[in-house]
């Protein structure tokens, strides 16, 4: 089984601000989240979870029952986003093969993939100009 689809940046803030049942979580590492910035779900009342997809010891055993822990359900819909869009989709797919969400992956992540600058961040969730903070 595979999971609901993929959402544009603006689409995953627009079903987020919708469906007041629905949660975003982060699977990017805490060094990402620490020196890049995170999604700022203060308009969605707090909405979001940081759970770790891959660990520095390797892949989070752990994933499924911290998403759990996080409040992901069945019939709850979960928005995954990583830094490109990659992670995210591994995270969807386990998390429907769990029976949790619709699971939807954000397109581009955070910061998109690399531009022909050899830089992230021309796409994805912070370019987009939706609501991002540093930790």
């Amino acid at each position: 089984m595979t999971y609901a689809g993929d959402l544009t940046p603006q689409q995953s803030w627009d079903l987020l601000a919708d469906d007041e049942s629905a949660l975003l979580v982060d699977v990017r590492t805490d060094g990402e989240w620490r020196t890049i910035g995170v999604p700022d779900a203060a308009e969605l009342g707090g909405r979001a979870a940081f759970v770790e997809w891959v660990t520095p010891q390797g892949p989070n055993r752990d994933f499924l029952a911290q998403l759990a822990d996080a409040g992901a359900t069945a019939g709850r819909p979960v928005v995954f986003l990583c830094r490109s869009g990659v992670r995210s989709v591994a995270a969807a797919q386990a998390a429907t093969a769990a029976g949790l969400g619709p699971a939807y992956n954000v397109l581009q992540g955070f910061e998109g993939d690399l531009g022909p600058d050899g830089e992230r961040g021309h796409s994805g969730w912070r370019a987009d100009g939706l609501p991002w903070r540093s930790l």
